[in-house]
């Protein structure tokens, strides 16, 4: 009985590496990294625009010439101030777009916070307050519209006795010109499984007019399309990428390229993607 009871514990311990392995359900497209940078600061997103990247962590934006990785300019937010979870970063017309809330704190609050992306000076401040969860990213599509992801998490934390929101609560939503939700959808349960106890943490519109999404952890980009009815997007292909979930951003200047993290190694890296049927 002991050895049997033994036997179940550790078949246990493997399930969440076997789940991790399992195979996708839509067609699986390729990457190939091009570039590796190290990063101190790149613990939560990466944006970039025709000249420099800008590596995000919590109270952290810093910049840095695209071509060579050097140093180029630094914001960090004053200890116990107002700037608590930076979570991306869309480089839209000269400015930094970034999700912010305040993980893991309860209960949760967000604000869109934008930044000159010469200067890194701030520039302006949304506050959502309590509303739909935890912040993670925004974008903006062809049409000039913002969209960004309201996550919520299966992990639980300090003031909440429950699971951080429910990660299947977590919403994908497009606004109006003044930050207003004008329209709201929801992940496929078997993407948001993928999450284990975490949720939705980057996303952005590529080039070929669909919306790409990450996990907290997965080295994988997800290939959303709006649907035709109803409220679930559609989960379309997957793109292992060298990752580790977290926030990205298409490279504007060459539609295939995507910047992203990996956070334990502190890296930024730079990968050219390649779709299902696409040589």
């Amino acid at each position: 009985m002991k050895t049997a009871l033994l036997v179940a514990l550790s078949l246990a311990a493997l399930l969440p590496s076997a789940r991790a392995e399992e195979p996708s359900p839509v067609p699986v497209g390729r990457s190939e990294v091009l570039a590796t940078f190290a990063i101190k600061d790149a613990r939560q997103a990466v944006g970039v625009d025709a000249d420099a990247f800008y590596a995000i962590d919590n109270t952290v934006i810093a910049k840095f010439e695209k071509a060579t990785g050097k140093p180029l300019a630094r914001w960090e937010g004053p200890k116990d101030g107002p700037i608590i979870h930076l979570d991306s970063a869309a480089v839209i017309d000269g400015k930094i777009y970034t999700a912010h809330s305040n993980y893991p704190q309860w209960p949760m609050t967000s604000s869109v916070e934008v930044w000159d992306a010469s200067t890194l000076k701030h520039l302006e401040s949304h506050s959502f307050g309590i509303d739909r969860g935890s912040f993670t990213w925004l974008d903006r599509d062809a049409k000039g519209q913002f969209w960004g992801g309201f996550a919520n998490y299966n992990r639980v934390f300090d003031k909440s006795p429950i699971a951080y929101g429910n990660k299947y609560n977590t919403q994908v939503v497009r606004f109006d010109k003044d930050w207003r939700v004008v329209e709201a959808f929801v992940l496929p349960d078997n993407l948001v499984d993928r999450f284990g106890d975490m949720s939705n943490s980057g996303g952005s519109w590529g080039p070929d007019g669909k919306l790409y999404l990450t996990g907290h952890d997965n080295a994988e980009l997800y290939v959303m399309e709006l649907p035709e009815m109803g409220s679930v997007l559609r989960w379309t292909a997957t793109i292992p990428l060298q990752i580790a979930g977290q926030g990205f951003a298409f490279d504007r200047t060459r539609p295939d390229v995507v910047y992203g993290i990996v956070r334990k190694t502190n890296q930024v890296t730079v990968n050219r993607i390649i779709p299902p049927g696409v040589n």
